[in-house]
């Protein structure tokens, strides 16, 4: 069985006191690929040295968080072109709009995501969309790029059945289901059992959003078992099949 975590921020400091420990833990447990989506120029230099230690399973993106946009946004998109031009990743991301915690760059936020969909089309490579209080907007610039044919992630998906079944229509989008799938009255029950298997990928966005009996505490690597698990009892499905199917998706999303 091989289950893979499509977004998992490994690199995190909160991590930095037995790192090699848990990824070596739930590397054993059967959770053997991990995916690293960047924050901003800051956090490179982290993500290549977990990628480095566990070059087999670890695999890089490149990308301009929407929170970290701010006036300087063009610098850091300078930075993503540079690292494009020198080396391989596997996506774009994390990028995208984020309305909940501070509206004041929400132009900035539409022309980094706006540019950073450009370069996925410019590299072919997928990218990952962070969406959140900002589905609408996300959907409309997508539309706007004309990108349904390029391959991207909603990250942490946590929307209703009827903006699932939109992405799923839009072009070749999965929807990311983390550890809110196992919180009571999320709602994200009701978009699993309604959405084919074929459209979904398993991801922790670790150290963070950790699956119950975990909620509120660090979320780590290995917990991506409980997730498959949770989405298993929904659908009625072994965790094999969980597993086979979300990893064979994600292959067909990041090209490893």
């Amino acid at each position: 069985m091989i289950l893979t975590d499509t977004h998992s921020h490994l690199y995190s400091k909160e991590f930095d006191a037995d790192r090699t420990e848990l990824i070596e833990k739930a590397i054993e447990s059967g959770v053997t690929r991990f995916f690293l989506p960047n924050v901003d120029s800051e956090s490179i230099p982290g993500m290549f040295q977990v990628e480095k230690q566990f070059p087999n399973n670890c695999f890089s993106m490149i990308g301009l968080h929407p929170c970290s946009v701010n006036a300087r946004y063009p610098q850091e998109i300078q930075v993503i072109e540079h690292w494009l031009s020198k080396r391989k990743f596997v996506a774009i991301g994390e990028i995208g709009i984020d309305l909940y915690w501070d509206k004041t760059y929400f132009e900035q936020q539409q022309d980094a995501f706006r540019r950073q969909i450009q370069l996925a089309q410019k590299y072919e490579l997928p990218y990952i969309i962070h969406s959140r209080n900002s589905f609408n907007e996300v959907m409309e610039l997508i539309h706007e790029c004309s990108n349904t044919s390029t391959k991207a992630i909603f990250h942490c998906f946590s929307g209703n059945v009827e903006q699932a079944q939109q992405v799923v229509n839009a072009g070749n989008f999965k929807l990311g289901i983390g550890g809110v799938v196992t919180f009571k009255n999320s709602g994200l029950d009701k978009v699993v059992e309604a959405i084919d298997l074929k459209h979904l990928v398993l991801e922790t966005d670790a150290p963070y959003l950790a699956p119950v009996p975990h909620r509120g505490k660090r979320n780590e690597p290995d917990y991506l078992i409980l997730i498959a698990k949770k989405i298993a009892e929904i659908k009625n499905i072994s965790l094999e099949e969980v597993a086979a199917v979300t990893t064979q998706n994600s292959i067909d999303v990041f090209g490893v």
